[in-house]
């Protein structure tokens, strides 16, 4: 039996088995398998079949101080590695795997060369000679606490891609699903498998360049410090839903490379939309009733009550309209009796169609505007409520004709009107119009709208009173 002191290890020979030599003279197949032990990222050593230390690679060098030169030959644990109380216990555990069938774990405590223990969790399994019986046991062995950091990381990602209840996906360098958790499909509305590497643009129809631009960010600078909403549109059998993700992102790299390899980013978010939107709309009831309050306090002092109308138009336009008009009836007002019949309304007032500024007031004695029979308009005037209009459905080319046919701005796309009453009679329509890049009036903006409209028929009523 001839020892390397290198790589820790004896290699028995057959009396025909010459040793073969590498091309600088030395043992080529001793030194390779010592490169293969001392690589290794888990602890072995290995025993003959009288009990005998055969290998020590560096790993269980470097947990329990002992070298190879000093624990290759050694009859067992006993007095060294061991306890000489436990010796016996743990030699007869550990070669007990010549006998047993696959590997069998164990956890003990074996002693560090300094005097220390460490508990420890071993797989031994026997190796078998060439006539098939067991020539001896090997052992691999890591502290428990590191084996129990791997569980409970392997524990962790199976968790995570199983029972979470928020999307997990994990991205690979392409950008490109690689795993998803049942909740991320269910976000994304396809199946699990069916998700897995395909472009995100075509899961998502609106947000996929912020989306990739953020994931390009983590895989060359790192996760960012703190979590991302980001608005996108999903595609579904459904059609498309308009959803508002919170994302975290962390930068995923191979642990096995000197230097950090990425291997992707692990994406997880949760879908915020109800709360987002929740949000949006507190803060817009705030602010417009912050700007009802200040028109209100604007318009009292105006000392014309038309004046104190257009007004009120003015500071209902900030953030919700591109365009405003006011039509009054000809003749002053309808009663409700009157409004079934015949109705003619007069341009009292309308913002700006060149530069924006304040709306002008053009008279309550101003001509007749030629309103079509369906005019939204007059619809507003019979039902006494309001009425939307859209040409969502009208082909490009023939939007800007769409809104001169009703005698509106040419790049008006979406309109609102709203009744003014005053003392139970209709005084006239207020027109919100709103160009292209607006979406459709909704109904609380038409709300809005209405306690706009009672302010200024209140002053439109006041001024025809004077």
């Amino acid at each position: 039996m001839s020892a390397s002191r290198r790589s820790g290890t004896t290699d028995e020979l057959g009396p025909d088995e010459p040793e073969r030599e590498g091309p600088d003279g030395s043992d080529g197949g001793s030194d390779l398998l010592a490169a293969l032990l001392d690589g290794m990222d888990a602890a072995l050593c290995a025993f003959d079949a009288d009990g005998v230390v055969t290998h020590w690679n560096r790993e269980a060098e470097r947990i329990l101080g002992w070298t190879a030169a000093e624990a290759v030959g050694r009859q067992g644990f006993a007095g060294w590695a061991v306890r000489k109380a436990d010796a016996e216990e743990v030699e007869g555990r550990l070669l007990s795997a010549m006998q047993a069938p696959g590997r069998q774990v164990h956890e003990f405590a074996l002693l560090t060369k300094d005097g220390g223990r460490v508990l420890v969790r071993t797989q031994s399994a026997a190796v078998r000679g060439p006539d098939g019986k067991p020539a001896g046991v090997y052992c691999a062995f890591s502290e428990v606490h590191a084996q129990i950091d791997l569980e409970r990381s392997i524990a962790l990602s199976e968790a995570l891609f199983e029972d979470a209840s928020w999307g997990v996906v994990l991205v690979d360098a392409d950008l490109r699903p690689a795993v998803v958790n049942a909740h991320a499909a269910r976000a994304l509305g396809l199946g699990r498998t069916s998700v897995l590497g395909r472009p995100l643009g075509e899961l998502l129809a609106q947000g996929v360049e912020e989306l990739e631009s953020a994931l390009t960010h983590v895989l060359a600078e790192g996760a960012p410090p703190a979590p991302a909403e980001i608005w996108v549109s999903v595609r579904t059998p459904e059609g498309e839903q308009r959803r508002c993700w919170r994302c975290g992102f962390v930068r995923l790299a191979s642990p096995l490379a000197e230097e950090p390899v990425p291997l992707g980013v692990g994406w997880l978010f949760q879908d915020v939309t109800e709360a987002k939107q929740g949000e949006q709309e507190a803060a817009l009831l705030r602010f417009r009733s912050n700007q009802l309050h200040r028109a209100a306090r604007a318009a009292a002092e105006c000392e014309d009550p038309a004046e104190a109308a257009t007004v009120h138009l003015d500071f209902a336009l900030a953030g919700f309209a591109d365009h405003a008009l006011v039509d009054g009836v000809v003749g002053g007002s309808l009663s409700d009796a009157d409004a079934a019949g015949p109705v003619r309304l007069a341009r009292i007032a309308a913002t700006p169609s060149g530069a924006p500024g304040p709306s002008v007031s053009t008279g309550a004695a101003g001509l007749p505007t030629r309103y079509a029979e369906n005019h939204p308009a007059l619809q507003c005037v019979a039902r006494a409520g309001s009425v939307r209009a859209s040409a969502g459905s009208v082909p490009a080319d023939q939007v800007r004709s769409w809104a001169e046919s009703r005698q509106w701005p040419p790049d008006a796309v979406h309109a609102l009107c709203a009744v003014l009453r005053s003392r139970g009679r209709t005084l006239g329509v207020v027109t919100f119009l709103r160009a292209a890049g607006r979406s459709p009036f909704e109904r609380s903006d038409a709300t809005y709208a209405e306690d706009v409209a009672a302010r200024i028929a209140a002053a439109l009523d006041l001024a025809s009173a004077l």
